[in-house]
């Protein structure tokens, strides 16, 4: 009996799999929140298929876009101010929404990831 049991529950989670649509929101205009340490972090970015120019504290910054596939996306700071923004981020969408999408990021080569949520603003 406990084999049947543990057979259908692999069945029924090897089928769910989360819908993406993340050519959805390869372009366009946004605004993200993110939460570190309990304190929210709130940006507004421009996205092109290769640029991304982003407002956060009062201040401007701007990234190439290297897309890996429709889903995972790798940024590089234009003009980096310090080491930290030397360094490329890894941005992979985990789920999506008709006008937002959840996503997890993390500097490249490096296993500590941080979530947030992005909406699209128009």
């Amino acid at each position: 009996m406990r084999y049947l049991f543990t057979c259908l529950l692999l069945i029924c989670f090897s089928c769910y799999n989360t819908e993406r649509n993340c050519s959805n929101f390869k372009t366009g205009e946004f605004y993200s929140e993110v939460i570190i340490n309990e304190e929210v972090f709130k940006s507004t970015f421009k996205r092109s298929e290769d640029l991304q120019i982003e407002i956060y504290n009062k201040k401007i910054d701007s990234s190439k876009l290297r897309w890996i596939n429709d889903c995972e996306v790798i940024f590089r700071t234009i003009n980096p101010k310090n080491m930290a923004e030397q360094k490329d981020v890894h941005l992979k969408i985990l789920t999506t929404t008709d006008s937002s999408y959840s996503f997890e990021y993390s500097y490249v080569g490096e296993t500590k990831k941080q979530k947030g949520i992005a909406y699209k603003a128009k």
